[in-house]
């Protein structure tokens, strides 16, 4: 056997510092986010813990940080009413639910967020209370009737329609949405069902802007439960910072388990993308949130979308606008939610190669300005689908911004693809997300590309390029364990796999440290 010379030994702090890979470093950074470079999670407080409380959520928002999270969506934290235990069936809009805990719990959450840079929305219930809210017997002039009788808006038994043509029941609203901003010190509030016709467009341009002034200093951004661009265009100018992008889902849900070519997906998007000219408000993209995972038939990422759940993610969160990822998504998304009665995620469940996945497309947005977004539609990144020839399942796209630009290619088809795309721009670019290898852990290696370029693409398979020079960085979620064992003698390559010993140059893992070894 050859002796092994030992050029350099590495300390954890050498290569990949602290044995942190590079999309931890982005995604944990000590700055906080521009608007345009966010990615919001809708946390159930009760769920998201097996305690279910705020303060047993606040000691994992620093895993949260490490995933990519910039914004803190929290559904409802009101007392429950109304019969069947929904979080949109509030008795009071100034308590907090006693089994999340107390104003002062709340508070100290949103402290802890915005210790880490990020920032905490509420979700916000404008168009109804519980039937049995304090307001029922305090203040029934607030409720809307009809023939002397409440009303139950979509027949829904456990809630009583409020009265947008009671002055008085305006003032009272406007007062908890301060009421949060001055107890809590949050930063945005979720509106649910704004769609509501029983809630006047003129509401929503007095309310906003008086909102987003009360404080001096404070931001206070609003995000509202529609497809506004396609169906509530009536409050396309009311203030909104965001709306969904809901059309956009149902489609990729239509598209389903059984989707298998670019062309549906194509034209998908490009709806998307006209629906989207012209606005003045951002748009939110997501695969599930707690109605998909719950209130449907098909609830789990699996039952929806089968093996295109990992493309179809990759295309959502690129694609463009804000992405959203929904209470243990990051798991795989393979749990149904109820949200009535608080379903405990299953952290035990563990998918890498979504987690991974997930929290390169974050490292991404957060870094690279093709992937940003902008509230402003003409200040958007261009998308750009390119020629493919070779195989009708593959999609690719660039968005470009400036001198930015992401290459996003999606082999849907059931079998592995080749595939020629033309159209690139020539030279140097970085593999990012690689679905091949993004199981095991992030990884970046640089390429060159011609302006024809052919690929070949494993099944359901997927790639995200950045055009330019970077780093090249081959990390492995078994690297952290390995550089945990400083006694482990055995020798290790770079994936975290053990070799009898190294046979090659390049860099190996031995005794917990990084080394440059030359057989």
């Amino acid at each position: 056997m050859k002796k092994i010379f030992i050029l350099l030994l590495i300390s954890l702090i050498g290569i990949h510092g602290n044995a942190t890979d590079y999309v931890d470093l982005i995604n944990h950074s000590t700055e906080k986010r521009a608007e345009g470079h966010r990615v919001i999670y809708e946390m159930n407080v009760g769920s998201f813990t097996s305690a279910g409380t705020f303060t047993a959520a606040q000691d994992h928002l620093e895993d949260l940080k490490t995933l990519g999270i910039d914004i803190v969506w929290l559904m409802p934290i009101y007392p429950r009413g109304g019969g069947i235990n929904s979080p949109y069936a509030a008795t009071n809009f100034q308590q907090t639910n006693p089994k999340y805990g107390s104003i002062t719990d709340l508070k100290a959450f949103v402290e802890r967020a915005h210790e880490l840079n990020m920032e905490v929305w509420l979700d916000w219930v404008p168009n109804h209370t519980a039937t049995n809210a304090d307001w029922v017997t305090s203040h029934p002039e607030y409720y809307a009737t009809s023939g002397g009788k409440k009303i139950h808006p979509n027949n829904y038994g456990d809630v009583w329609q409020l009265d947008y043509n009671n002055t008085d029941l305006l003032n009272a609203m406007n007062d908890c949405l301060k009421f949060w901003i001055d107890e809590a010190d949050i930063d945005g509030y979720r509106c649910d069902y704004i769609s509501s016709s029983k809630i006047p467009a003129s509401y929503w341009e007095a309310t906003i802007p008086m909102i987003k002034s009360y404080k001096a200093g404070k931001v206070i951004t609003f995000l509202g439960e529609a497809d506004i661009a396609s169906d509530a265009t009536r409050l396309k100018n009311v203030g909104f910072d965001y709306d969904y992008a809901w059309q956009f889902q149902s489609n990729l849900a239509n598209y389903g388990s059984s989707g298998n070519t670019a062309a549906r997906l194509k034209a998908f998007s490009n709806t998307l993308l006209e629906k989207s000219s012209g606005l003045s408000f951002g748009r939110m993209l997501y695969v599930t949130n707690h109605d998909q995972n719950y209130n449907e038939s098909k609830k789990t990422l699996t039952q929806k979308y089968g093996d295109n759940r990992y493309a179809l993610t990759v295309l959502a969160y690129t694609v463009y606008g804000m992405p959203l990822i929904y209470n243990g998504q990051e798991t795989g998304g393979n749990q149904a939610l109820d949200y009535f009665n608080d379903t405990k995620i299953d952290w035990n469940a563990k998918d890498e190669k979504m987690r991974n996945t997930l929290r390169t497309l974050f490292a991404l947005k957060h870094v690279i300005p093709a992937l940003s977004d902008s509230k402003k539609a003409t200040e958007n990144p261009e998308t750009q689908f390119l020629n493919v020839t070779g195989n009708t399942g593959v999609l690719a796209y660039i968005r470009t911004y400036g001198d930015s630009q992401v290459l996003v290619m999606l082999n849907m088809s059931n079998s592995p693809a080749e595939a020629t795309i033309t159209g690139l721009e020539t030279g140097a670019w970085s593999l990012w997300l690689n679905s091949e290898t993004i199981a095991e852990g992030t990884s970046r290696k640089q390429e060159t590309f011609e302006s024809t370029q052919s690929f070949a693409l494993d099944t359901k398979g997927y790639r995200v390029y950045v055009r330019g020079t970077f780093p090249e960085e081959d990390t492995s979620t078994n690297i952290k364990a390995v550089l945990s064992c400083p006694n482990d003698e055995r020798w290790y390559d770079l994936s975290g796999r053990t070799i009898t010993t190294p046979t090659k140059p390049g860099i190996y893992i031995r005794n917990g440290r990084k080394m440059i070894v030359n057989p």
